[in-house]
């Protein structure tokens, strides 16, 4: 296919122009598997090369290096690319420490990481804020490099950020009750950076691909965990997968004016809470997942007055979710018709069936909508 007939996620990248950078998660197993290494031969590698999910093998330049009889620390600069991302340029460094036999990998917070203190995000209470992706690839390269050079496997990871705790400040953390730094992040290693008008444009030349190739069923994805979420749903082709990420008013719009027979919008379960609410730009900058919104939504299913006010006065919209399933309240079906709702309101009576599907960050379902 010549690349005026690419579609999907990757092509539209490429049709921005701008340069991607890395995750904090992919940084800190470049410095967790320089620092093992190091630890089990004597010698740091510079570059050190690491395998994301997706496939992909960047190698990383040290920034930092130590190496003592009981540990080994790496550092690597974070390169953002061309995202205004606050952690850009940012030193993450890992210190690996030997561990008796069978204590498996454990984490550990270090200066400028936080740490959970409230319920409702991926992780429990009182654990280092390093999440579930970048953990599993910690591990899995722990694992390679210890198979490689004779290691047990059986290892302390802390993970630090140089004046993370202050970067810290200019993010959502604190008021998430991540506290004393930042969260170590990333599902595919690689950031997309977003410029708004790049990326519109990129969404509306990835409409007109999908709809030169003859597709009459596209999906408007928030990220590359609800892409893999309609693929395993639908069986879609790449060419009618749209990287919508927060611009779910730029996929309507255009949808509205270019319409296809059917849309299915896919994305976290927070991020289309907001457009449930009437919010077009789900962007955590432009717009907060609303509660008191969730409250009503969840009396509507049937919850109790005390379930209602729990959520309202929930954490997250994550912890908002855990709180009515435990109820036996289908707050994910509901934020997902009520997000298919708005939609169809943005669409304005353009022939376009409409449906939407809401995933957990593990990418399982947990609420959807009818086709309408």
């Amino acid at each position: 296919m010549s690349s005026e007939a690419e579609g999907g996620r990757s092509a539209q990248l490429k049709h921005t122009g701008l340069r991607p950078g890395w995750t904090t998660g992919a940084c800190a197993t470049a410095a967790t598997t320089a620092a093992y290494t190091a630890l089990l031969t004597g010698d740091f590698p510079d570059p050190v090369t690491i395998a994301l999910p997706k496939g992909q093998t960047p190698s990383f330049a040290l920034a930092a290096e130590e190496l003592t009889d009981s540990y080994a620390m790496a550092g690597i600069v974070k390169d953002a690319g061309d995202d205004p991302d606050v952690t850009h340029g940012a030193l993450v460094r890992a210190t690996v420490r030997r561990l008796p036999a069978g204590a498996g990998v454990v984490f550990r917070a270090g200066p400028g990481v936080g740490t959970v203190t409230r319920p409702g995000l991926p992780l429990p209470v009182g654990e280092p804020a390093v999440n579930p992706v970048p953990r599993q690839m910690m591990r899995d390269h722990v694992a390679r490099v210890a198979g490689r050079y004779g290691g047990s496997g059986d290892v302390e990871i802390t993970v630090s950020v140089d004046d993370g705790e202050e970067i810290a400040r200019s993010t959502w953390n604190p008021r998430l009750g991540i506290l004393g730094g930042l969260s170590i992040l990333g599902t595919t290693g690689i950031v997309v950076p977003y410029s708004c008008s790049a990326w519109i444009d990129s969404i509306r030349r990835g409409v007109d691909v999908a709809r030169a190739a003859g597709r009459t069923h596209v999906a408007g994805c928030t990220g590359s965990t609800s892409e893999r979420t309609v693929v395993a749903e639908y069986g879609l082709p790449e060419d009618a997968l749209l990287d919508m990420g927060d611009f779910a008013g730029a996929v309507l719009k255009y949808v509205r004016r270019h319409p296809v027979d059917r849309l299915t919008v896919c994305g976290g379960f927070a991020k289309l809470s907001k457009l449930a609410a009437g919010h077009l730009d789900l962007h955590s900058a432009r717009s907060q997942v609303d509660k008191g919104f969730l409250a009503r939504l969840a009396r509507r299913g049937g919850a109790e007055e005390a379930l209602a006010t729990e959520v309202a006065d929930a954490n997250t919209g994550l912890a908002a979710l855990q709180l009515c399933q435990a109820a036996g309240v289908p707050l994910g079906d509901l934020v997902a018709t009520a997000a298919r709702d708005e939609a169809l309101a943005v669409l304005r009576g353009a022939p376009v069936a409409v449906d939407v599907i809401c995933i957990d960050r593990a990418g399982t379902v947990v609420g959807r909508s009818s086709v309408a």
